[in-house]
């Protein structure tokens, strides 16, 4: 594989934003993060694609198009979920490194930097943990069709950092905070340990993930005078497609330094929501 070759850490977030093949896209990360972590890149600036080169394969389908997973204690069932994250994986890769290449340089501290291209190597290695435990399995990442709709909140984003780390870490990956414990749980109780442990190291780098998001959203928004918590409701209700659910991993998010002011709020206001629309269609 060609040794990856930029003058700058945004040009490496393209670069691996360029890359297509899921393998290649994680050993550049590795290879990014190697020389940032050196000391031998500035953060630059870069144009950053609209959208992430992406390999043939899987069959990228609308959510709603997605077939009905099967029964989770089979090992059609692990394979599956497994699947399913590490497209979640490889998404949150590109996520991480497009905030550095579109948003980080000279107006933002090299800490900013910093932060983000931590969380995309560890994005990296965790994708890199699920292909692994697939191909024990016998299947490969692409082998099952997976859904599209983990990229849109990075294009309704391009253009608003304060809804981007709304949206992305506090909303999408805090989700993944709320649901984990229980799938290692199952995982352990299916005999699936081994999986189960590949998704306990991606728990506890999450928490961190999170931590960073909350750290930023909170710093950003007390700079340019605007109160966190509203802001972060303001931002999500322009920019999220569908609502918070609850119940919150509240001991998970509070570690996060998030605190449940900026979202509980908004998990009453969408039970509202639905409980009024059924009493309308009554």
């Amino acid at each position: 594989m060609t040794d990856l070759v930029v003058a700058t850490l945004a040009e490496g977030a393209v670069a691996v934003l360029n890359a297509a093949e899921p393998v290649r896209k994680v050993a550049l990360s590795r290879q990014l993060i190697a020389g940032w972590r050196a000391g031998d890149l500035p953060v630059g600036t870069a144009k950053p694609p609209p959208r992430p080169a992406r390999p043939a394969r899987p069959v990228v389908c609308p959510p709603r198009d997605m077939p009905k997973r099967r029964h989770f204690g089979s090992r059609a069932g692990h394979i599956a979920l497994l699947h399913a994250l590490a497209h979640i994986e490889l998404n949150a890769i590109d996520l991480a490194w497009d905030i550095v290449a579109r948003f980080a340089g000279p107006a933002l501290p090299r800490a900013f930097a910093d932060d983000w291209a931590g969380v995309a190597a560890e994005e990296a290695e965790h994708f890199a943990l699920l292909a692994t435990r697939l191909a024990t399995l016998g299947v490969a990442y692409g082998d099952l069709p997976a859904h599209d709709g983990l990229w849109e909140a990075a294009a309704a984003t391009a253009h608003d950092l304060l809804g981007r780390l709304a949206v992305v870490p506090l909303v999408l990956e805090a989700r993944g905070l709320d649901v984990t414990p229980a799938m290692i749980e199952r995982l352990e109780r299916a005999g699936d340990g081994d999986s189960a442990a590949v998704l306990e190291r991606i728990y506890r780098d999450e928490i961190g993930h999170v931590a960073v998001g909350a750290k930023w959203f909170g710093r950003l928004c007390r700079e340019a005078g605007l109160d966190p918590a509203a802001t972060f409701r303001e931002r999500v209700g322009r920019y999220f497609k569908g609502a918070l659910k609850a119940p919150f991993n509240r001991a998970a998010r509070d570690a996060a330094g998030f605190p449940a002011r900026y979202y509980e709020p908004l998990a009453d206001e969408s039970v509202i929501a639905r409980s009024a629309a059924t009493k309308q269609s009554r």
